[in-house]
């Protein structure tokens, strides 16, 4: 899709900080992310809502979610993780995309209200650098 954001992220058209790259699935840092270390799951394929995820492709992009979060527990030092999808309602980009957002107690997170942060110059490259060496 032209006018998809994470489209032109997948094809290598826009640029972003990639932590994970595979033949059905890219993840990569959020641009405006909850915490540091805030990652996005995406299909390759542009494909809107959970629901349109063709079957074939689910499996795959639950093991790669399950990769993520030990990643950001385990390279980034946090506790836990949130994870969350959302279809249609809050969907900023309508392509699926799934949050894993490194967490810590006391971070300050509350229900879903979702505070946004931002990188330093050169944060996100050694963010993306730290997580892709967790995931190879």
């Amino acid at each position: 899709m032209p006018t998809c954001v994470f489209c032109a992220i997948v094809s290598g058209e826009t640029a972003g900080h990639v932590v994970l790259d595979e033949d059905d699935f890219v993840a990569f840092l959020d641009v405006r992310p909850v915490f540091k270390g805030h990652v996005l799951l995406v299909p390759r394929r542009h494909v809107v809502t959970l629901p349109d995820l063709p079957a074939e492709l689910r499996d795959g992009f639950l093991a790669a979610a399950q990769r993520i979060a030990t990643a950001v527990v385990d390279e980034l030092g946090a506790q836990g993780s949130f994870v969350a999808i959302n279809n249609t309602v809050s969907q900023s980009v309508p392509h699926l995309h799934l949050h894993v957002v490194p967490r810590t107690k006391g971070d300050g997170l509350r229900g879903f209200f979702w505070p946004r942060t931002s990188y330093a110059d050169g944060e996100p490259a050694a963010y993306a650098a730290r997580l892709r060496g967790a995931l190879t």
